[in-house]
């Protein structure tokens, strides 16, 4: 009879840990449905651009722009959370709102900046994979630039993006050889911590460049543009929206879905930064290296990871490789797909990548010509690791019109009605704007007088 109540309380006690398993996968399972639109704009965002002007802060300044990762956090998390919202209400992507609440000129305004922002972007980023690539084999630059280039747009044309994604999300997972580096690096995490805390500013030129840049290449154009019309594509997919447009259905808890997507792809993103400029800090700054001309300059920030293999330099260099080609691969697709969802709005093209070429002539053909414009800059004689920051600084300069748009309809009731933006929201956002238009106005004043 004992033995029996013992087997029978064995048997609960086993039932019960299944039935806790079964709970905390399905509960993951849950949490990776959600995940969309948020993650892969936050993956996007550690694109070959932001890579560069990471590495370039750390080799230049050490740890003394390490405080820009933790002080955006909340920035770039309201204006994604805003520009997601503003996608998801209005079943529209952003350049159709600004189309149906502002002036003409206004929308020309925005599209345009948008446009010439990403096409810079796409240009720096086919020469960052370019370049890299060659670290592994060395074949001729023009040989990768344009086979990267026709292979994104075939990838963009004709496979299904979804599929696309799942594969380079896995390749996103080699920005993790910084946190590694790091974390076998022996580092002042003291030092680390002071440095990330409190903030450290220095009123020249060569600082708020670069400072421009890093808030530039964070928080960017292309992001506000993909992550609302990402939104629009994902209540389509779910059937909460028709493909003809009209009003969203169950908004409430798609909203909930979308703001832990965003969170979760933004503190990503952060994090990402925060470990690049802690490594090439510790790596290269502490070793005299402040300046990266070339993508293996950045490559030796990998070294002590790979140390203990033959040829660790080599080594390192294919695994930065293969971090540029895998990001750069997510990151020029989300730049010239959000250029396109820009112009289809402002003039009223069929657009969205779930649509078939045949579909959306109009979309894909502006996919097709700035990524061909984006691989033609690479041949003006521009190094391709300064293009990336100067980039970067270009795109901290358009963000500050198109953010002052996005705090207006991110307050706006005639827009968003019940869902604009709470006030904590409405703050962040106008805070995000002053802080961007101040950098932008120190740069300009400093260029003016250096």
């Amino acid at each position: 009879m004992h033995d029996g109540s013992l087997c029978d309380m064995i048997k609960k006690m086993e039932k019960l840990k299944e039935t806790n398993t079964k709970k905390k996968k399905s509960k993951l399972y849950r949490l990776l449905r959600i995940l969309g639109p948020g993650l892969i704009t936050g993956a996007a965002d550690d694109d070959p651009s932001g890579i560069a002007t990471y590495s370039q802060t750390g080799a230049q300044f050490g740890l003394g722009q390490l405080w820009t990762a933790l002080y955006q956090l909340p920035l770039i998390i309201a204006v994604q959370e805003a520009c997601a919202r503003i996608g998801a209400v209005t079943g529209r992507g952003l350049a159709g709102v600004v189309k149906n609440h502002y002036s003409r000129k206004i929308l020309v305004g925005v599209v345009l900046l948008v446009v010439v922002a990403n096409t810079i972007n796409i240009g720096a980023d086919i020469g960052a994979l370019a370049s890299s690539s060659r670290l592994v084999f060395n074949l001729p630059f023009t040989f990768y630039a344009i086979g990267f280039a026709i292979l994104i747009v075939l990838l963009e044309i004709f496979i299904s993006y979804k599929r696309y994604v799942k594969i380079l999300k896995w390749l996103t997972l080699t920005l993790l050889a910084y946190p590694l580096t790091a974390l076998i690096v022996h580092e002042p995490w003291g030092q680390i911590i002071h440095a990330t805390l409190l903030p450290h500013i220095q009123l020249n030129f060569a600082f708020l460049f670069i400072v421009t840049a890093v808030f530039g290449t964070t928080i960017t154009p292309y992001m506000f543009f993909w992550q609302s019309s990402g939104e629009v594509e994902e209540e389509i997919s779910q059937g909460l929206l028709p493909e003809k447009g009209g009003t969203p259905k169950n908004l409430k808890s798609f909203i909930h879905r979308v703001r832990i997507d965003t969170f979760i792809g933004m503190v990503f993103s952060e994090v990402g930064q925060w470990f690049i400029i802690i490594t090439t800090a510790t790596v290269l700054f502490s070793h005299g290296i402040t300046n990266i001309n070339t993508a293996a300059d950045a490559a030796k920030a990998l070294e002590p990871l790979v140390k203990s293999f033959p040829n660790s330099g080599q080594v390192a260099k294919d695994l930065f490789a293969i971090g540029i080609i895998g990001l750069g691969l997510l990151a020029i697709p989300v730049l010239a797909g959000s250029a396109a969802y820009a112009i289809s709005e402002a003039f009223g093209w069929k657009e969205g990548l779930y649509r078939k070429f045949k579909q959306a002539h109009g979309f894909y053909v502006v996919i097709i010509i700035s990524t061909l414009i984006g691989l033609l800059l690479n041949f003006v004689g521009l190094n391709p690791i300064k293009a990336l920051i100067y980039a970067a600084v270009f795109n901290g300069l358009a963000a500050v019109p198109l953010l002052f748009v996005i705090a207006k309809i991110n307050g706006s009731e005639i827009a968003l009605g019940q869902f604009k933006g709470g006030k904590l929201s409405q703050i962040l956002v106008w805070v995000t704007f002053g802080i961007m238009a101040l950098a932008g106005l120190a740069l300009l004043y400093t260029l003016i007088h250096h």
